[in-house]
């Protein structure tokens, strides 16, 4: 792609989200997501393969139809309250309405049909840009306006989606779709602990960008995108297979690893609001989702492929990609643990 073409659909990325972030008027924050939204389709199809025009047609259908709900719902408020503001949404169905379709906007169960698909279609940068930074901006509305929101309709879809996301990603066998199941259940994560404690959510988001970061980056870096390709990639890389191993681990939530400070401190809060058996399920969804990380960690580092992978050999060439990404991110994702004291002072 044309540097160029690409610095200006990076900086509207950027734009879009950053429309979103500061607006408290529904048209504003409407017009920061389908900027952001716009942006990232040329990205998504920018290798003209059948699947990834495929994944960008879902992408975009799913979104527009997220926006344009957005865009009814808000204006519906505006009708029966006389004010575009996003704090005050006091029409139930408006309410309803809006949730919804941001949870559809960021793969939240059971809206999250389009997710695996889409990310499965898409190269493993791209892979990384919709995982991460694309859900930034409906995640800051939902935080924004999660008071107007019920309760009991927040736990159903964080509980939901827990559930779904350990559940989806057990007989995957492409990596993307493991990382987009994942990436469902973490959301579910973030939904469930934001009426109690919205400063756990964010604090969960950043480790969520940190450990996804961490892991498409390692990915790319192997050229790997199925299971079985991992099985070779110990001989090429035994460091960065051992650091892969530590990152998925981290991605379900083992101590002494950076994954378990967000889960331990949604666990406590929940307890804390009289939540036990909400906080069991969440916890017994964890172990589902840490079951197919272990089965990625088992491949890589306990077996030897006794096939022919069909993908293309890994030869020991000279990497050509940047590395510091990756070994910052890496680290931010293994090593956080030992200052959650600070956090804890930080979000409590």
């Amino acid at each position: 792609m044309n540097p160029y073409v690409l610095a200006t659909l990076l900086s509207s990325l950027g734009l879009g989200t950053t429309l979103t972030f500061a607006s408290s008027h529904w048209l504003l924050a409407w017009m920061g997501l389908e900027i952001n939204t716009l942006a990232i389709v040329p990205l998504m199809a920018q290798h003209h393969h059948p699947r990834a025009v495929e994944a960008t047609t879902k992408y975009f259908l799913t979104q527009a139809t997220a926006a344009a709900v957005i865009l009814f719902a808000s204006t519906t408020n505006a009708w029966t309250t006389g004010e575009w503001d996003m704090t005050n949404m006091s029409d139930p169905t408006a309410t309803a309405m809006i949730l919804a379709a941001l949870a559809l906007k960021i793969g939240l169960a059971p809206m999250h049909f389009w997710m695996p698909e889409v990310l499965q279609g898409l190269d493993l940068l791209t892979g990384l840009i919709l995982s991460t930074w694309q859900k930034l901006a409906p995640l800051a509305l939902i935080i924004q306006t999660a008071q107007a929101f019920d309760p009991l309709l927040l736990s159903a879809l964080g509980l939901m989606s827990t559930l779904v996301g350990g559940w989806g990603g057990l007989n995957q066998t492409q990596l993307r779709k493991i990382l987009a199941y994942s990436s469902i259940a973490h959301m579910g994560w973030m939904i469930i602990v934001l009426q109690y404690a919205p400063q756990l959510t964010l604090l969960a988001l950043l480790m969520y960008v940190l450990m996804t970061s961490a892991a498409f980056l390692t990915l790319k870096f192997s050229s790997a995108t199925k299971i079985n390709t991992l099985a070779t990639t110990w001989s090429k890389s035994p460091v960065l297979t051992t650091t892969a191993a530590l990152v998925l681990l981290s991605l379900g939530g083992l101590p002494p690893l950076t994954g378990f400070m967000p889960k331990w401190f949604i666990l406590q809060e929940l307890a804390k609001q009289g939540l036990p058996l909400t906080a069991t399920v969440m916890a017994l969804a964890a172990l589902i989702s840490l079951y197919f990380y272990l089965r990625l960690c088992y491949t890589m580092t306990l077996t030897i492929s006794p096939n022919t992978t069909t993908s293309t050999t890994p030869w020991r060439t000279q990497a050509t990609q940047n590395s510091l990404p990756l070994a910052l991110s890496t680290v931010m994702a293994l090593g956080l643990l030992p200052i959650t004291p600070t956090i804890m002072m930080l979000v409590t």
